[in-house]
């Protein structure tokens, strides 16, 4: 596994060798259309992050997988062994669905194409994904406008990896969470949601927004819906679920009285 990072680092350096993070990867005259680095997937080489995918890889091959969770450490405390209380709210939501998180913290856009294509939807057949993505890439542009197409651009590729592998499934693309930490940012998560909501069609790909749910009267994030004025409280998944499960319900019918989800994973760091 290890030998394999290696040489994914080797063919992404190669790729945006001398492009910082938000700007656009470097194109071929007569190529593809250009591509901004959120679509060009790139692993996380740290030990803790490594140790996660193979923990993830395993995960994918340990049990059924209807509703397949992806996203950063907003979704990954829904249903990770360190967070107990957010874990047994994740289980009592889905149960009966089939649902397994696969968030991992600190993830950008472009980690969670790469952990899509090395494994972690090996023999997977999810009928319902959830995406949760771009948050950990706002802060990144010398401009709101780059900003707004590159996270668009890479949640657009995430969505085309999960209709490539499953064709049949609904992809619910989650709205960027407002930020208390960062309210600089407020007109830009606006903007990427508006076009995130035109990439729904209404039937395969919906697009499910509960930020209006979670800000105050000024619009800023309530201080009981985050702790930290980033990541939620119990109080807004409970807000996420209830906005969910009647999407679930339409394509998957009512819960079933067993769950055949793989177990629960956690942060390798917490063992």
């Amino acid at each position: 596994m290890r030998c394999r990072i290696d040489a994914w680092v080797a063919v992404v350096t190669a790729l945006v060798a001398g492009a910082p993070s938000g700007d656009v990867a470097a194109q071929e005259p007569g190529s593809a259309p250009t591509r901004f680095a959120t679509t060009v997937p790139t692993p996380r080489t740290d030990a803790n992050s490594m140790l996660a995918h193979e923990d993830l890889v395993r995960k994918a091959g340990a049990g059924v997988i209807d509703v397949y969770f992806i996203g950063d450490s907003i979704t990954r405390r829904w249903g990770a062994l360190d967070y107990p209380e957010l874990l047994a709210h994740f289980e009592e939501s889905f149960f009966g669905w089939n649902a397994a998180n696969f968030a991992w913290g600190g993830d950008r856009i472009e980690n969670m194409l790469w952990r899509l294509d090395n494994g972690e939807l090996t023999g997977v057949a999810p009928k319902v994904f959830v995406v949760q993505a771009g948050t950990n890439n706002l802060g990144d542009f010398a401009s709101a406008e780059e900003r707004v197409e590159a996270v668009v651009a890479g949640i657009e590729a995430i969505v085309e990896r999960c209709r490539r592998h499953a064709a049949d499934a609904l992809v619910v693309i989650t709205g960027v969470f407002p930020r208390r930490d960062r309210p600089d940012l407020d007109a830009s998560i606006a903007a990427i949601n508006e076009r995130l909501a035109a990439l729904a069609d209404g039937d395969d790909v919906r697009f499910l927004s509960i930020n209006d749910r979670l800000v105050d009267s000024r619009g800023v994030l309530a201080d009981a819906m985050s702790d930290d004025g980033l990541h939620l409280s119990l109080a807004a998944y409970r807000i996420w679920a209830a906005a969910l499960r009647p999407l679930l319900e339409q394509r998957l019918g009512a819960p079933a009285a067993r769950d055949l989800a793989p177990p629960p994973t956690g942060n390798p760091a917490a063992r």
